[in-house]
């Protein structure tokens, strides 16, 4: 049988979004992390790690805009990187007033600040990560992630070494918190009657029986999952075809309590019963 070779994972994104904490979990798991990295050195690292540790050992290199000029080929390098291995690129990201809140209570400058402000340096970062950012495999928005959530994501993309499927994440939310910025579909449930109106089910969730049976016994809920579930599968299909993994499906309420959770379950256990590998999480339950 021929070897498997371990995943190569590129970790970028803005200064502040986590990149440190997401290759600290990545060597916990067993990868061999090298930080600040220029892109164009990426095979020799791999060459290296074959020849020291055999081609098995899963790979992860954090590469930002500390390189400077050399950060510039990472785009290029994306596909033309000769490594024998499959490789992911995981972008990470935060607003702006969170990354701003995280620079200033470890009290360094941006790499790209210079003379000027904090924000004048996310705001060249970004116009520089523009490109990667655009061609990532997996996005994750930090924002609001504590460093247990973040590492909690990150051994669930890559904690263990199955055979390379799309992972599909379906996230609840609160229209009123924001839509999750790193989803790339998004789901409306405002179009269904609001259980917070029904008095004995208001204080309940999604995910109590009582209130998921009241939202998908309503006619239009059956409607949209028949109609909804079909367009999944196929971007399901098509995202693997072009080699992407990972898939965010966001399904959102006003308030990230009862239609969105209770649909999210449902989507979730459909997706799951075609053979997807899929798993929920509850962004804002618990807010209200």
């Amino acid at each position: 049988m021929p070897t498997q070779p371990g995943e190569l994972v590129i970790i970028t994104g803005m200064t502040g979004a986590g990149r440190s904490t997401a290759s600290k979990e990545l060597e916990d798991l067993g990868y061999f992390v090298v930080d600040n990295l220029p892109p164009t050195l990426v095979p020799d690292v791999v060459r290296m790690v074959d020849e020291a540790h055999g081609v098995t050992r899963p790979i992860a290199v954090v590469a930002d805009v500390r390189s400077g000029t050399f950060f510039d080929s990472l785009a290029a390098q994306r596909y033309e990187m000769s490594t024998g291995r499959p490789s992911t690129i995981v972008y990470l990201d935060a607003s702006d007033d969170e990354l701003v809140r995280r620079q200033e209570a470890v009290r360094r400058p941006h790499p790209l600040q210079g003379a000027g402000r904090l924000l004048d340096g996310l705001e060249r970062e970004r116009v520089v990560l523009e490109q990667i950012r655009g061609i990532a495999d997996l996005v994750i928005d930090t924002t609001g992630l504590n460093v247990h959530q973040l590492t909690d994501r990150i051994a669930t993309h890559f904690g263990s070494r199955e055979a390379r499927k799309l992972k599909i994440t379906v996230i609840s939310f609160g229209f009123k918190y924001g839509i999750p910025v790193d989803a790339d579909y998004v789901a409306d449930m405002r179009f269904l009657p609001n259980p917070h109106w029904v008095p004995e089910l208001k204080p309940k969730t999604g995910q109590d029986v009582d209130v998921a049976k009241y939202v998908k016994s309503q006619p239009a809920a059956e409607t949209f999952l028949d109609g909804y579930l079909p367009v999944l599968q196929l971007v399901a299909g098509g995202y693997l075809n072009e080699g992407k993994r990972f898939m965010t499906v966001a399904v959102g309420c006003t308030g990230g309590k009862h239609r969105s959770v209770a649909m999210s379950e449902e989507i979730a256990r459909r997706l799951a019963a075609t053979g997807q590998d899929v798993r929920t999480t509850h962004r804002d339950l618990g807010r209200e």
